[in-house]
């Protein structure tokens, strides 16, 4: 399995695909995942299974008078859930609002779709299937057929599609990514373990590792992919902050810009701010993990 840059911080077991980590539907997983792409592939039925084997012989909790619902026996709402004037279209696949999450007025969600535990899909965002957003991550504008791990933000407008963001991930406003290229031909991404491009298929957006984030108006080219710890801003290689270029398609882990390394205190301690805004302290063993990949790289 070639699963850069989500298995440099957690077990392959842990990675999140539908409504559950992998782990969690043990023994019930039969896909195999093998790259990174193969996570939206098999998102749609991922959800699909998933809310099968979570809404089983359960019911929902009502849909709120004020949401337009669309096949409302394919949508679950779980306790302590918040919707208001939004509409849920479940005709295409399963709509899941998880326990203590919140659909903000205006939402338009086709399934399939999940919106795991204490997440929030801002005003006026459209999410179109097969799209997962993990706990307590913060989402708004365009999304489509994308799986967010947890307490990432993409909280404004912007495009992100056929695309995988890792844990304490931000992504600037206007940030957006292209996952067709411009030819309609083979989308192509950079395998660090086999130091080659590997064919992805037709469509293929963006991969980003854990607590990396990107500057306001960020353009990711066609199947990027970005390691762990790395703030993409500023006018290097691919010209970003020029208006319509795109980053390169490989940025690795601790990048500061496009020219620099992020220097591993700094790292630490911005990491640590992001994750007191959400209530959460970083942890010993986090900053192990962190301080081997940062020493892996440097030599």
């Amino acid at each position: 399995m070639d699963l850069f840059p989500f298995s440099l911080t957690r077990p392959i077991l842990d990675i999140r695909m539908g409504i559950l980590t992998l782990r969690e539907k043990l023994p019930a997983l039969a896909k195999q995942i093998s790259h990174p792409w193969d996570i939206i592939r098999h998102n749609a039925q991922a959800i699909a299974d998933d809310f099968a084997l979570l809404t089983k012989d359960r019911t929902s909790q009502p849909i709120p008078p004020t949401v337009q619902s669309i096949r409302p026996e394919n949508i679950f709402i779980e306790a302590g859930a918040i919707l208001n004037y939004c509409t849920l279209n479940a005709s295409a696949g399963p709509i899941y609002i998880g326990r203590n999450a919140e659909v903000m007025e205006g939402s338009l969600i086709r399934g399939p779709f999940a919106l795991c535990e204490g997440a929030v899909v801002k005003m006026g965002a459209k999410m179109y299937g097969a799209t997962t957003i993990g706990p307590y991550s913060t989402v708004g504008g365009e999304i489509k057929n994308s799986v967010i791990f947890g307490y990432s933000n993409k909280g404004h407008d912007g495009y992100l599609g056929d695309s995988v963001i890792g844990e304490w991930c931000n992504l600037g406003a206007g940030t957006s990514n292209s996952n067709l290229k411009n030819n309609a031909g083979e989308v192509k991404v950079w395998s660090p373990s086999r130091s080659a491009f590997i064919a992805a298929g037709a469509k293929c957006g963006l991969f980003m590792g854990d607590y990396s984030r990107s500057a306001i108006n960020t353009s990711f080219n066609t199947g990027t992919v970005v390691g762990v710890c790395c703030n993409v801003f500023g006018d290097g290689a691919g010209g970003v902050g020029i208006p319509g270029a795109l980053t390169p398609k490989f940025i690795p882990s601790f990048s500061w810009g496009f020219v620099a390394k992020y220097e591993f205190d700094k790292a630490i301690r911005d990491i640590g701010n992001w994750k007191a805004l959400k209530g959460q302290t970083l942890t010993d063993p986090e900053i192990q993990t962190l301080k081997r990949i940062y020493e892996a790289d440097q030599s």
